[in-house]
């Protein structure tokens, strides 16, 4: 059984967590093999920009995933929840950075891409995260490419919002086979997107 641990915090950005996790818990649920769980650093959950508060299916344990996907939000406003305070705190690209290992992927959704930025991951790599903060992004070390999905073996990134959607199948195919991606994709009726 293939794991994501979708990693919520405060300020997190709505549709960048239930997107992924709508796409896997259907391909869950279709019998692809694949689990999603909504963990947080502190167990308690988050409440996001739209004021939804998530609760956690399961405890962090990073050990046990085989995919931790980091989801972005509040990058625009510099101060309150969301990415920029996640940065100043620290805690959350720490444990992403002690939770490396050979066979974990980390994924992230627009701009979840600078907390794996800030652990040390995407330094030198090709990375995608919302367009505007693409020059951002290269600052902190990525090598963007203006793409929904950007899959670099253990680094897997995508664009801004929406893209966690393209995302999450793409993890689908990945890990499951495309049979099981186009079947996911058709129950959401959603045609994938590359650009």
């Amino acid at each position: 059984m293939t794991r994501v641990d979708v990693l919520v915090f405060d300020g997190v950005d709505d549709l960048d967590v239930v997107a992924p996790y709508e796409v896997l818990d259907l391909a869950k649920r279709m019998g692809a093999g694949i689990s999603a769980a909504v963990v947080a650093l502190d167990g308690d959950g988050a409440t996001t920009q739209g004021g939804l508060r998530l609760g956690t299916t399961a405890k962090w344990a990073p050990d046990g995933a085989t995919v931790l996907l980091v989801p972005g939000g509040g990058y625009a406003a510099k101060d309150g929840a969301g990415v920029h305070a996640e940065l100043r705190s620290g805690a959350l690209p720490e444990a992403l950075r002690a939770a490396v290992r050979p066979d974990l992927v980390f994924a992230s959704v627009c701009t979840g891409a600078f907390l794996l930025a800030a652990a040390g991951l995407v330094g030198g790599r090709p990375c995608t995260t919302h367009h505007r903060a693409a020059a951002d992004l290269e600052r902190a070390g990525g090598r963007y490419r203006a793409e929904r999905v950007v899959d670099d073996g253990d680094l897997v990134t995508s664009g801004g919002i929406t893209s966690g959607l393209d995302l999450g199948l793409h993890l689908v195919e990945r890990f499951a086979g495309a049979e099981h991606a186009t079947s996911v994709a058709k129950a959401l009726e959603y045609e994938r997107r590359t650009a």
